[in-house]
């Protein structure tokens, strides 16, 4: 079975900084493209940003604040969000994507963030 679960969300003040967790189990985590998404409220779900192959990309609204990571032999993928904005509150999501198979998608739960003075 396999599970995304996300850590790491909470209340924080503009400026601030998160580190978002995501433990992956059941997949072969290596094979799998890693992604943080997020979705305020009457808002789709958007990308943040992915990692695969050592290879990081970004949304424009987070270059420069947020940090993508990996841990392989942990199984698990990071944000660090720094530079907090009101406008960044949403429920973040982790995704990981096999790099062969579209079918083989899975998402978390998601981690609450608010950035709120």
């Amino acid at each position: 079975q396999v599970q995304l679960v996300e850590s790491g969300g909470g209340l924080v003040q503009p400026g601030g900084s998160l580190r978002l967790s995501c433990a992956a189990s059941g997949i072969t985590f290596s094979l799998y493209t890693m992604g943080w998404y997020r979705q305020a409220p009457g808002e789709q779900r958007e990308l943040v940003a992915i990692t695969t192959g050592g290879r990081t990309n970004y949304a424009d609204f987070v270059k420069g604040r947020f940090t993508i990571s990996r841990d392989n032999a942990k199984n698990t993928v990071y944000l660090q969000m720094n530079s907090l904005k009101p406008e960044d509150t949403a429920v973040y999501h982790c995704n990981a994507h096999h790099h062969l198979s579209r079918a083989l998608d899975y998402w978390g739960q998601g981690t609450q963030v608010s950035v709120s003075a």
